[in-house]
């Protein structure tokens, strides 16, 4: 099943669709360019949320605006931002992809350091989570060689955003990721209708069927 593991449809809850109108649009061009289930990601910031649960509530609330009929599978997750003691972040493990133990996680936009590879180390082992690293093509601009190495042996799936198939840099790191790894998926990472719009038609031009398939996969092996 054609799966959109990265993106924020929902209307109101963050940087992302304005509006149900907008939602509802960015949902229908996913489902001409062949998406069939979409993973709803908010950015989830702890030090701006007053409790997961209260974000769960908010999300919930934004779905709300959008549910009904002639939709595709839509499954509501979090683009979780790792923080200094995020692990011990109470209910954490609730904003994991629903029907999966799968939790989207994103470096900040900064160097990497060692507490950050340490704090994704604990939520997976403690709450037996599977990580997907958002959009790890983006750390190219912050991080060194040595980092990026580090980064790429963290277990995890990474995630790559369809634009970094327009990069000449980014694209030639996420060929890389696709042959030296097999966890790895694709999101649009759409917000808008403008800027940044669903582009899955720019993935398919560039990557090769099979390697879009071994991503559509990560979904059921990783359910619950």
């Amino acid at each position: 099943m054609r799966t959109e593991y990265h993106c924020h449809i929902l209307p109101g809850i963050d940087d992302g669709s304005d509006s149900a109108e907008t939602s509802r649009q960015m949902i229908a061009l996913m489902q001409a360019q062949g998406i069939e289930r979409i993973c709803a990601t908010p950015h989830f910031y702890a030090h701006r949320e007053r409790s997961v649960a209260r974000f769960l509530e908010k999300r919930q609330e934004a779905f709300a605006q959008i549910s009904g009929t002639g939709l595709p599978e839509i499954h509501l997750g979090a683009e979780v931002a790792i923080e200094r003691g995020i692990s011990e972040l109470p209910g954490i493990e609730q904003l994991a992809i629903e029907g999966t133990r799968i939790l989207l996680l994103e470096f900040p936009y900064r160097p990497y350091e060692k507490w950050m590879s340490e704090e994704i180390y604990n939520i997976a082992t403690e709450f037996h989570l599977k990580i997907m690293l958002a959009h790890v093509h983006r750390c190219l601009e912050y991080c060194s060689r040595d980092d990026m190495e580090t980064i790429l042996h963290s277990q995890a799936i990474y995630q790559l955003n369809n634009e970094a198939f327009g990069s000449w840099k980014e694209s030639r790191f996420a060929k890389r990721v696709i042959a030296e790894h097999t966890h790895f998926a694709f999101g649009s990472d759409a917000h808008d209708m403008k800027n940044r719009k669903p582009n899955w038609d720019l993935l398919q031009k560039k990557v090769k069927p099979d390697a879009i398939a071994v991503s559509d996969t990560m979904f059921e092996k990783y359910q619950k």
